[in-house]
């Protein structure tokens, strides 16, 4: 397939109320490597203007963190036509990245220190739960070790096995999960609820985190596994991304893990 003849739209859910923690990077980090590739890119914002149709006509999905008050606008505006349009799209393994706020948007529910609860659409089997207004927030910086399967062995070709990823939390909400597969466990940090090990969750080809930084600049084989496989979904071939050069993401990396003691493969 010809390079320039690939495109693809990233769906990028409520951009101006779920931007809290930076999490646009992901967006960025998203266009610029596809861009670098010779492929064309749309952003198409999912937000109180965007359509259901709109919804179906994204290949990848990216949503942020955001405060309990803006969750609630987004979770009121989320309903209906516009709801089943994105619950189909992930069901159908649309590839997608959530981020603190927007996995919790994709749960059963979350409570916030104060105020009602928050319904989700239910689609991951967890929730989130604020355990009070004077409770300890999760911050800080956070390695996972990749434990959900496909995942684990996806992201193996692009960076070796066992996959770690860093990041960082700040997050007031404790998810339990259920019936979902973890994301990873937690070797420095938090994760889901500082007491389970675990950390984030895979369902699909949708990644839900509670790691900002944002994730995708610190863990560009990430985005580079998410772009492959929006190819794959939307062209039905068996495409494979031409490698890209990260020395600086790389050192980083490297210095990251040097500095929180955190002995991991580096590549």
């Amino acid at each position: 397939m010809n390079q320039e003849q690939i495109e693809l739209t990233i769906g990028w859910l409520y951009p101006t109320l779920m931007s809290t923690y930076g999490d646009r990077g992901n967006v960025i980090c998203l266009q610029k490597r596809c861009e670098w590739r010779g492929y064309t890119v749309k952003i198409l914002p999912l937000d109180q203007n965007a359509t259901d149709a709109d919804f179906h006509n994204v290949d990848m999905i990216v949503g942020g963190g955001a405060q309990d008050r803006q969750q609630e606008i987004v979770m009121r505006d989320l309903r209906g036509t516009k709801a089943a349009a994105l619950r189909e799209r992930i069901d159908n393994g649309t590839p997608g990245v959530f981020t603190c706020g927007a996995p919790q948007l994709l749960g059963h529910y979350y409570e916030p220190a104060l105020g009602q609860r928050i319904e989700g659409l239910g689609l991951l089997d967890f929730v989130s739960v604020h355990p009070g207004a004077n409770a300890r927030r999760c911050i800080g910086n956070l390695v996972v070790e990749v434990t959900a399967k496909l995942l684990a062995q996806e992201l193996a070709v692009f960076c070796g096995s066992p996959t770690y990823l860093i990041g960082f939390e700040n997050h007031g909400g404790r998810t339990k999960l259920g019936q979902v597969e973890p994301l990873g466990r937690v070797v420095q940090g938090l994760g889901n609820n500082g007491e389970d090990g675990t950390e984030g969750a895979f369902y699909q080809n949708a990644i839900a985190t509670y790691s900002h930084g944002p994730l995708l600049p610190k863990n560009p084989f990430v985005a580079d596994w998410l772009i492959q496989t929006a190819l794959r979904q939307k062209y039905q071939v068996p495409i494979t991304l031409t490698p890209l050069e990260d020395p600086l993401a790389i050192q980083a990396r490297q210095a990251m893990f040097q500095r929180l003691r955190v002995n991991v493969p580096t590549g």
